[in-house]
């Protein structure tokens, strides 16, 4: 069967590609490479032994994605296509909602045109805003989201909501991820931040290995134990095996599931552990706060766990060891 990944040369999408075909399925990747690298979709050849499928078009060349749609006749999409920095989407909101809003209207469109049974969408633990309590669950309230990027997941997700709840032959899942982080064991997969990471962990990798001066920490004045931003750390690999599992069991009615690991780490506790896994020092200080980030969250991940048979196999540190190594391989690329 062959899934279409919107985005699939990127972090999430890469791993996906592998994990798909590693249980049958198909990938038809279409990615622009605004964040990512063509090196890539080799390295996914190389771990997985398979011919890869790829387009480099932009989401929003609609006769191109039609033209390959027709061709390959994918039976179901995921969707990964969208800028993702909570600062950059407070900079230059613009960018967010024509790439991540409109491009996915345009993405609807054309597949209302066709067969496709199935539609897996990236979302966000930011559609959830300043939550009241942790964990979240799916029932948890939806706030006023504290960035464009949060909103436009929110808008995302209500799009294909309303689409899909009149399609009695197509399933949607919504899958809204926590903080993914770490690279394929193999390091021949990764984050690929382009230009100055917006992320923790590429920032603390980079650093490490002298590509950066030391990381700021934004804001140590946080209603939290050690002052700094706690959040839910998943793997990457992990992450990706919950978009197979979305496809094998999604079901009517339509599904949203969190995918985190249930427990938060503030940036310092991930800093200290970053250093105790990898035996090294990173520096690095203290500075505002930064706009678009919440004090803390983190998943309630039952409904996954009991619905898709779905629960994370890598720890903390195995995540911060497996992206020193895909950082230290990078410059074979």
């Amino acid at each position: 069967m062959k899934i279409l990944l919107t985005g699939g040369a990127g972090f999430i999408g890469s791993h996906t590609a592998v994990e798909l075909i590693n249980n049958g399925y198909e990938p038809v990747i279409i990615d622009d490479f605004r964040n990512s690298k063509s090196f890539i979709l080799k390295n996914i050849e190389i771990v997985t032994g398979k011919k890869i499928i790829s387009y480099a078009e932009d989401l929003g060349n609609t006769a191109k994605l039609r033209e390959i749609i027709e061709k390959e006749k994918p039976l179901g999409v995921i969707h990964f296509a969208a800028d993702k920095a909570v600062n950059e989407s407070v900079l230059n909101p613009i960018k967010y909602y024509k790439n991540n809003v409109v491009n996915l209207i345009k993405l609807v469109e054309i597949i209302d045109e066709y067969n496709i049974k199935s539609f897996v969408f990236s979302s966000s633990c930011t559609v959830y805003g300043t939550p009241d309590h942790t964990p979240v669950s799916e029932e948890s309230d939806i706030k006023p989201a504290f960035s464009p990027y949060g909103f436009t997941k929110q808008v995302g997700e209500q799009i294909l909501v309303d689409y899909f709840k009149n399609k009695n032959k197509a399933c949607l899942t919504i899958l809204r991820y926590f903080n993914p982080i770490g690279a394929h064991p193999s390091a021949l997969l990764g984050e690929l931040p382009i230009g100055v990471p917006s992320n923790l962990i590429p920032f603390i990798t980079q650093s490490a290995i002298g590509k950066r001066g030391p990381l700021t920490v934004h804001g140590n004045d946080y209603s939290t134990p050690d002052g700094t931003c706690i959040r839910d750390y998943i793997h990457v690999v992990d992450l990706a095996t919950a978009h197979v599992l979305a496809l094998k069991k999604q079901t009517k009615p339509n599904r949203i599931y969190n995918v985190g690991v249930g427990k938060g780490f503030s940036v310092l506790e991930v800093l200290k552990s970053f250093e105790k896994v990898n035996s090294l020092k990173v520096n690095f200080q203290f500075g505002p706060r930064r706009s678009g980030d919440i004090p803390e969250i983190y998943a309630n991940n039952n409904l996954i766990k009991k619905e898709l048979a779905w629960s994370p196999k890598y720890s903390l540190e195995n995540c911060l060891e497996h992206s020193w190594f895909w950082e230290q391989n990078l410059e074979n690329f």
